[in-house]
């Protein structure tokens, strides 16, 4: 077996190409961090990357609101979202979180 390192940015822009899609593992909630999800709450839906993990408390980076993610399989599946606000950094309690999924695309830092 032979090996290629490369960097995080390259490996994100050639991952699709690619046609594999990284698997994670999570034993525990330690295990999400430095991963980027698509988590749906009560009451809202969120991106972002997950720095560190407080209590009960997700400490995100880059993370949007997405006021309208559009169709729920483009979303997961293409990364295309309809109605997005960056927000930067976030803080979002686990229990409000319904469930999560990873999000394999860039995170949206744009308006729309």
């Amino acid at each position: 077996m032979k090996t290629i390192n490369v960097s995080e940015e390259t490996y994100e822009a050639i991952k699709h190409q690619l046609g594999t899609d990284e698997k994670i593992d999570v034993l525990s909630l330690e295990d999400l961090v430095g991963k980027s999800f698509f988590f749906r709450t009560v009451t809202y839906h969120l991106t972002g990357k997950v720095e560190k993990i407080i209590g009960n408390i997700l400490v995100l980076s880059s993370a949007a609101w997405i006021a309208d993610s559009g169709r729920f399989t483009a979303a997961i599946t293409n990364g295309t979202l309809l109605d997005v606000e960056p927000v930067g950094d976030a803080f979002l309690n686990l229990n409000s979180v319904t469930d999560f999924f990873p999000w394999r695309h860039k995170l949206p830092t744009e308006q729309k």
